[in-house]
């Protein structure tokens, strides 16, 4: 396989919505205080069918694998509700390794799962090897996790399997996908997004679809693509029937997909072409078929990475209102290059602003937008597919930047303090620049925080997090964390969050956060020393 140093920096944002806030370069363990549950989580809380995904680097150096190499994985396991895995497989990419696909069954396991919805669970292979990773718990029935054995960085998210639908039957719908990664095409390998709405029949058929792709190896992206049809099926043995594991081809690539219900599919893909891992989801008929029908205010978040000139980690976080007219206003953006950081606020400085419904593949979803800053060359423009009239996956088509992200509707304003407070579970993902080594850190956390009191902006709770660096990869356990949520106007536009991590180095760090509703805030690092994005969604400990 070829491999340069763009693989390092890539890093993946999945699409499902909950991830991440604080993030921390350095510093030992130190306990802290979580805050009050009130009625707490248990093992108890973990308790069914659950299919996982997670991507991130490798953390094995030499041999058959190489150090920042994309790793991802996709998965399930059940749970008993009293701290045992009873059965688990997983699909592993590793796109250095001879063999980059493998399929791992594990002969069982156990977890733990604390007070304030934070754990752990350890996989155990037929080999020998364990699976480790740490979590936190939104609710009974979806959560984040890290991987911690320290193989790798990857982090992601755990969804309740519905069994009832493990059969080809009940995928039969249109649905909106996102997958990214490492593309092996062209001279060098390079990072790449697909995002799209792809048709299923439900006798094992993918009959079409539209896609844009967009990858270092191109000149350009691709603009709107016809899907080419293909086909999926479940395995024809145990792992189709008890954990919901099929195969699916279309667009000229091959993936492996777990069904978490029909509604939603986590990808992994299983050919030659690259790695990637993302998620399908089922696209509902409340979606914009034409301008009129595209209004309101929605927040997006981006991650991915910039291929020309001084290349690197790339990020975004923002917002803007769609006028049902073609128009787009109140814009705010947070972009963080390589640690090259800028926030653009609308006024006299914004041009161009506009966006379109794709009515040339009606029904699609499609939908772009573009606006310009006074003393920038290029746009910014983006591409996005809504799986229904308030949540969409969104692609940066902005010269030199390849991510991927999602949008998802304001709702709620004005926002403020009181309003937000609560219990959060969160996820991040992103890489450390504060190295002088040839490989930056890449950084994965997953943790609960409190914003408790009504009166006031204080936030407190715990993280662990890995850190991947070149000739060191360590593991964080129950680091304390503190900080302060600060809204600004009417809460819609870029606020400011500050953490301090405890411990034997105190850090702080400073995020710009974009508030979704009353229980989603989007984050991105405004520090140079960092390329770092995430959601943190509140707590439900009964659902």
């Amino acid at each position: 396989m070829r491999m340069t140093g763009m693989i390092r920096l890539i890093y993946s944002l999945i699409f499902i919505f909950g991830a991440g806030l604080l993030v921390a370069c350095s510093g030992g363990g130190s306990s802290g205080t979580p805050p009050p549950q009130n009625p707490p989580f248990s093992k108890a809380s973990l308790h069914g069918q659950y299919a996982f995904s997670a991507s991130g680097v490798s953390a094995i150096c030499g041999g058959a694998s190489s150090c920042g190499a994309y790793v991802a994985r996709v998965g399930s396991f059940i749970a008993d509700g009293n701290g045992n895995i009873t059965a688990a497989i997983e699909d592993v990419l590793d796109v250095s390794a001879s063999t980059p696909e493998t399929l791992v069954t594990f002969t069982g396991g156990t977890y733990s799962i604390g007070a304030d919805g934070r754990g752990s669970i350890t996989l155990h292979a037929g080999n020998g090897s364990t699976l480790q990773l740490n979590v936190a718990l939104q609710s009974t029935s979806r959560g984040f996790l890290v991987e911690t054995d320290l193989n790798a960085a990857c982090s992601g998210s755990f969804n309740l399997q519905v069994p009832g639908d493990f059969a080809t039957s009940a995928i039969n719908n249109n649905y909106v996908f996102e997958v990214s990664g490492v593309s092996f095409s062209g001279v060098n390998s390079a990072p790449i997004s697909i995002i799209g709405q792809m048709i299923t029949d439900g006798n094992g058929n993918v009959t079409g679809g539209t896609e844009d792709l967009n990858s270092g190896n191109q000149t350009a992206p691709s603009g709107p693509l016809a899907v080419t049809a293909g086909a999926y099926q479940l395995d024809p043995n145990t792992n189709g029937t008890n954990f919901g594991r099929g195969t699916m081809s279309f667009g000229g690539y091959s993936y492996v997909f777990y069904i978490v219900d029909k509604t939603h599919l986590k990808l992994v893909e299983k050919d030659n072409l690259g790695g990637t891992a993302g998620d399908a989801s089922q696209q509902l008929s409340s979606i914009p078929t034409q301008v009129p029908g595209f209004t309101g205010s929605f927040a997006y978040l981006l991650s991915g990475s910039k291929v020309t000139n001084t290349t690197g980690p790339s990020a975004s976080v923002g917002r803007f209102t769609a006028d049902g007219k073609g128009g787009i206003g109140a814009i705010s953006l947070d972009r963080n290059n390589n640690g090259n950081t800028n926030q653009i606020t609308q006024g006299s400085n914004i041009s161009a602003a506009t966006y379109t419904i794709d009515t040339a593949h009606l029904g699609s979803g499609r939908g772009t937008f573009t606006f310009k800053n006074s003393g920038q060359s290029n746009p910014f423009t983006y591409v996005f597919y809504m799986s229904s009239s308030t949540q969409a996956v969104l692609q940066d088509t902005t010269p030199s930047i390849v991510a991927t992200g999602t949008m998802l509707a304001q709702t709620g304003s004005p926002f403020a303090v009181a309003g937000s407070a609560g219990n959060y579970a969160f996820r991040w993902s992103g890489v450390g620049l504060n190295l002088n080594g040839a490989i930056p850190f890449n950084e994965d956390f997953v943790g609960q925080y409190g914003l408790s009191n009504t009166m006031n902006n204080n936030i407190g709770g715990l993280v662990d997090y890995t850190e991947l660096g070149l000739s060191r990869s360590t593991l964080f356990s129950n680091v304390g964390i503190s900080g302060t949520l600060s809204i600004k106007g009417d809460g819609t536009v870029s606020n400011a969050l500050r953490i301090a991590v405890s411990g034997s180095s105190s850090t702080t760090l400073n995020f710009a956060a974009y508030v979704v509703d009353a229980s989603t805030v989007l984050v991105m690092t405004t520090d140079s020393s960092e390329v770092t994005t995430g959601i943190a969604v509140q707590q439900q400990p009964m659902q």
